[in-house]
């Protein structure tokens, strides 16, 4: 079990399925531009391990300027059931989540440190 979740739970990769299987064929830079916080370095490296995983395609276009794009194969798309599924979960558990964390990080909350003592000059 625990590859699986490395597998579809890695920081990038749900969000990069999900885009994948939501809008169908993108290039590079349309993904970025759908996935906001993503960086170059970090899209680039999650979309070359979703390919070595299968779950992702990447084609390259001989054209100038050349044109490569990525869509999400059919294993990939498999787990489109699982990302209905945690969609729901969001829709319906989002803001109990939200307000758990408000609630822990203002009970969580420490004072803070009193100054440090000003030295005295002589």
């Amino acid at each position: 079990m625990a590859p699986v979740v490395d597998i579809v739970f890695s920081r990038w990769t749900t969000p990069i399925l999900w885009t994948l299987n939501y809008h169908g064929r993108q290039r590079f830079i349309e993904l970025q531009r759908r996935i906001t916080t993503i960086t170059p370095k970090v899209l680039t490296q999650r979309l070359r391990q979703l390919e070595r995983d299968g779950l992702v395609v990447r084609t390259y276009h001989p054209e100038v300027p050349p044109r490569v794009e990525y869509e999400i194969s059919a294993l990939g798309r498999s787990l489109a059931p699982l990302f209905a599924h945690l969609a729901e979960w969001a829709t319906t558990y989002l803001g109990e989540v939200e307000q758990a964390r408000r609630t822990y990080d203002a009970n969580a909350a420490v004072p803070p440190l009193p100054a440090p003592p000003t030295p005295v000059q002589q």
